[in-house]
């Protein structure tokens, strides 16, 4: 049975599932090396977009919960994704169980507040579905990405943990759900 996922909006942006002409545009921006630089380091291949757009759709079918595309509402044009994933992440400490919530905006769109706008409205989605099963939710980052910290402690991540993910440090945040 396919899950419909929820159509979200903020003042500037909808937040709506990702459908297969996302693909283009989401690939466009993984591609960006400005765009991953603290996120992986590594421009990502139509192949890895590709497996990346169909996980985003097969999140929801499974788990319930997933990531949005992000879309303005002056153009109707694609800025970004944001959401919840289980990854099972290879860290220390665990992230188990817990939704991992995360966001990247095309370079064109950042430095306007829209991942405050996008990823305030994903917990809040959190809060009133999520928090019925998950007491937390947990955010990940490459330590230096001051720019992502902001937006995840703007939206009341906090409780910093300095561990690795992979072979990487990485800095990890959790947030309360049904606050």
């Amino acid at each position: 049975m396919a899950i419909e996922v929820p159509r979200l909006e903020t003042d500037r942006l909808i937040l709506r599932g990702h459908e297969l002409a996302d693909f283009e545009d989401s690939a466009a921006m993984w591609a960006d090396p400005e765009v991953v630089a603290r996120i992986s380091g590594v421009p990502s291949t139509a192949a890895e977009s590709w497996s990346r757009l169909l996980r985003y759709i097969g999140h929801w079918q499974a788990l319930g919960y997933g990531y949005w595309a992000l879309e303005s509402k002056v153009d109707g044009a694609f800025v970004g994704e944001a959401g919840l994933a289980d990854y099972h992440r290879d860290s220390r400490p665990s992230v188990h169980g817990k939704p991992e919530a995360g966001w990247a905006l095309k370079t064109s769109a950042q430095g306007q507040g829209l991942a405050t706008e996008a990823v305030t409205a994903v917990m809040a989605w959190a809060d009133d579905v999520l928090a019925k099963e998950f007491a937390v939710a947990c955010a990940i980052f490459d330590p230096t990405h001051a720019a992502s910290v902001r937006v995840a402690e703007k939206v009341g991540f906090g409780n910093p943990v300095k561990g690795t993910f992979g072979d990487q440090e990485a800095l990890f945040l959790e947030r309360a759900l049904g606050r």
